[in-house]
């Protein structure tokens, strides 16, 4: 017992780490950064009250069944129907292309820019890349419409002048930077110690981003795909424009399709009268787009979490 207090006794203290004194200015900012933290909250509440209200007010005079399992979407003409699943397999079909073209496409340049770029190379195509998710989306619409279509005419694929697949390609066109950007951060955030490992093991270099790289970034790499099929199926005027405005229940990517952010777009030109059963739709389907993207990131935040490797 003795010698263990002369231990303690001799023992130092632990160091307090942290400023005795408080700072001016530092109760300010501390307040300031909690505000920003609470913006994406509260816009997040502001934007489900804006659509629960009026939702709610058209759910009262439409069967709420009716509306999710419907097969025709003809709000405006008489009699009017309003059966939401042929905008939600147009909005599916143009994720569907939009996802097959920005995963690979995505992926393939965060690897080529992690582990197999040049630092001179990587320094002026990173951003030469990002510049394409700042070009108007309007102009990838035109794009689709006047480019992509035709091309896909000349190549034998049967589409019309306005088509799923046509919408779903440029999409991804669209998404490839962001793809491509996110993975790669995740990427250059894998320890360098493992890559070392795997090359003093006779690894190729392919076989190390594909093995080592990829699977220890997989929580960003799926947050980069998360983010661009949320994108992606919230895309608006590339669909408007491309896709055309038939509600179709078909998941054939020739034929010509209705997103539900495409109605949205079309019905809140101001033809409809405000406050009217058609306005509500407005709503309604904003709140069902809203509902199905809250249930595909829960589920991506799970997975990721799941997967998720930590580093030290």
């Amino acid at each position: 017992m003795a010698t263990q207090d002369i231990t303690n006794a001799g023992a130092r203290p632990a160091p307090r780490l942290g400023a005795r004194k408080r700072r001016p200015g530092e109760d300010a900012i501390k307040v300031a950064l909690i505000a920003c933290a609470f913006i994406s909250v509260a816009t997040t509440l502001g934007i489900v009250i804006a659509l629960l209200q009026p939702a709610i007010e058209f759910f009262r005079e439409i069967n709420f069944i009716d509306f999710i399992t419907g097969t025709r979407w003809a709000p405006l003409f008489e009699p009017p129907d309003f059966g939401v699943l042929p905008l939600i397999s147009g909005t599916i079909s143009v994720t569907i292309w939009a996802t097959l073209v920005m995963i690979p496409f995505g992926l393939g340049a965060a690897i080529y820019l992690s582990e197999y770029a040049r630092p001179r190379i990587r320094k002026w195509l990173k951003p030469a890349l990002e510049v394409l998710a700042g070009i108007p989306t309007v102009v990838f619409g035109y794009f689709a419409l006047l480019f992509m279509t035709p091309l896909l005419q000349k190549v034998g694929i049967d589409v019309g002048t306005f088509s799923a697949l046509s919408a779903g390609i440029v999409v991804g066109v669209l998404l490839i930077p962001t793809v491509a950007s996110i993975s790669e951060d995740a990427m250059a955030a894998v320890p360098h110690d493992l890559r070392s490992g795997a090359y003093a093991l006779g690894a190729p270099k392919f076989k190390v981003a594909t093995r080592i790289v990829v699977p220890a970034a997989i929580s960003g790499i799926v947050a980069s795909f998360v983010l661009g099929i949320s994108r992606a199926i919230g895309e608006t005027m590339i669909v408007y424009l491309a896709a055309g405005g038939q509600p179709n229940l078909s998941f054939n990517p020739t034929e010509a399709v209705q997103t539900m952010t495409a109605f949205i777009g079309a019905t809140g030109l101001g033809d409809v009268p405000t406050g009217s059963l058609e306005y509500k739709t407005i709503f309604a389907v904003g709140l069902a787009l809203f509902v199905m993207t809250l249930v595909m990131n829960i589920f991506a935040i799970r997975l990721v979490r799941k997967y998720r490797e930590v580093y030290e």
